[in-house]
């Protein structure tokens, strides 16, 4: 119901404006993420391009410049398959920057064939929730500093169809990629619900959300079976810079002020699965990555 009420709502657009503020895109040379840092550039933020490929980010700066007009776009190196980078970038940005308003952990695998990270997890786990619950904590202080500020996380309606293997994180035992995919999604709504909780009365808010169906490279890993289903569907589909809509509204929506922790798609408040409301699996979970990376982190 929520979905179809959300069809026939007027799109979503806001003048708000980010002089003065700055953000943190991870993975933003490409698709939604390079869509939202043209879209914050262009409302005055100072935007930093959180990259694995620096040729490609710094093609994607040079783009975002021309498009918004603000030379103030920047990208810098972050491999989020590697904690040893993450802390690397973590440092750089503490050490540079005066403030961090908005964190948009966006990067992210999908249903790739079986790999590990750096650190021996599970690629898909490791990248889109280890990585950014890695980051997310090197760069607490600085955002609380800044607040209000707010920290998004980009799931996905896949996380409804996926639960948390506890015992098997990594998926060492069997290896299924949808799956492993759709834990790692759950797992973006479920930090994103306990970190709202932990910061709660601090002035930093937190997001996730689904941003559609959309045309992407993250494509790059599906079966022949799966790309035709994709093909027939592609007029359902959004392109990047639809794609990018929810995140800007998590990131500069004024009405969004006072909720945290909550969960969107199509701009607008979302329902999450049972599992991503469950708050002991979110703490297990919290607790499980805290050990995991050898955190300390209440």
């Amino acid at each position: 119901m929520q979905a179809l009420r959300n069809l026939f709502r007027a799109p979503w657009s806001s003048d708000v404006k980010l002089d003065g503020q700055t953000a943190v895109i991870t993975g933003a040379n490409t698709g939604i993420g390079k869509e939202t840092a043209i879209d914050l550039a262009k409302r005055g933020a100072r935007v930093i391009l959180a990259c694995r490929d620096m040729e490609k980010a710094q093609a994607a700066v040079t783009e975002i410049i021309e498009s918004s007009g603000n030379d103030g776009v920047v990208c810098m190196k972050l491999d989020l398959s590697d904690s040893k980078s993450i802390r690397g970038f973590a440092e750089e940005i503490n050490k540079n920057e005066a403030k961090l308003n908005l964190l948009i952990n966006n990067a992210g695998v999908m249903v790739c064939p079986y790999g590990k990270t750096a650190d021996g997890f599970e690629m898909q786990i490791g990248v889109n929730h280890f990585g950014h619950f890695l980051l997310t904590y090197l760069l607490i202080d600085l955002i609380k500093r800044s607040a209000p500020a707010r920290i998004i996380n980009v799931s996905s309606m896949a996380h409804s169809w996926g639960s948390i293997n506890l015992e098997d994180i990594n998926s060492e035992k069997s290896y299924n990629k949808s799956k492993a995919y759709a834990q790692s999604k759950l797992a973006n709504v479920l930090f994103t619900r306990s970190l709202g909780k932990r910061l709660e009365g601090t002035g930093v808010t937190t997001y996730s959300l689904h941003p559609g169906v959309v045309q992407t490279d993250l494509w790059r890993h599906l079966s022949t079976p799966e790309r035709f289903f994709i093909t027939i569907a592609r007029p359902f589909t959004k392109n990047s810079i639809q794609g990018a809509q929810t995140t800007i509204y998590c990131a500069v929506e004024p009405s969004l002020e006072k909720e945290s922790g909550g969960y969107y798609s199509d701009c607008a408040p979302a329902n999450c699965s049972a599992a991503g409301k469950d708050d002991e699996l979110a703490q297990k979970l919290w607790e499980l990555s805290c050990k995991m990376l050898s955190l300390s982190w209440d």
